[in-house]
């Protein structure tokens, strides 16, 4: 499975909107000159500041499936989504033109993780590599199905 390398540095709270349950935004990094609150907000990544995009270039509505895993950090997951066809193709353009650059992961109105782009993505899947917890995996599993190692959907136990 291509990915986005991970290359994550802590990354704090910021531009999301609190109370949203289940819901998860990916987040690319602007350059410097627009710096309009409306259109983007800040993080601060070891010691350096960085501009992202309010609206998101991944959202809920693109995503079709999920599978979490734990992620090595103590009680935190990571869960890997698989995107639309429409979005599969977007994310292969985005990751293909915006070499170098981060995209910040949002999960439930707040920062969770941020990878550095350093390939194109063209399997159709996103990660968070890491900081979510049990809830949000749960969550999710309110809003989308699991999909198991073959790609199709896990039938939930009653």
């Amino acid at each position: 499975m291509a990915l986005v390398a991970l290359a994550t540095a802590p990354l704090g709270l910021a531009g999301g909107k609190a109370g949203e349950i289940g819901m998860v935004t990916f987040h690319l990094e602007r350059d410097g000159g627009d710096r309009d609150p409306k259109r983007v907000f800040t993080q601060m990544d070891d010691g350096k500041e960085r501009i992202f995009g309010r609206t998101p270039e991944i959202s809920m509505k693109d995503i079709v499936s999920f599978r979490p895993f734990p992620s090595g950090e103590g009680e935190q997951f990571g869960i890997v989504f698989m995107l639309s066809d429409a979005a599969k193709r977007r994310l292969n353009s985005i990751s293909t033109a915006h070499q170098g650059k981060y995209l910040l992961a949002q999960a439930n109105g707040r920062v969770v993780d941020g990878v550095v782009i350093d390939k194109p993505v063209n399997d159709g899947m996103i990660v968070i590599w890491k900081g979510l917890i049990d809830q949000d995996v749960k969550l999710f599993d309110k809003v989308l199905p699991r999909f198991g190692d073959d790609g199709k959907p896990v039938k939930k136990k009653k």
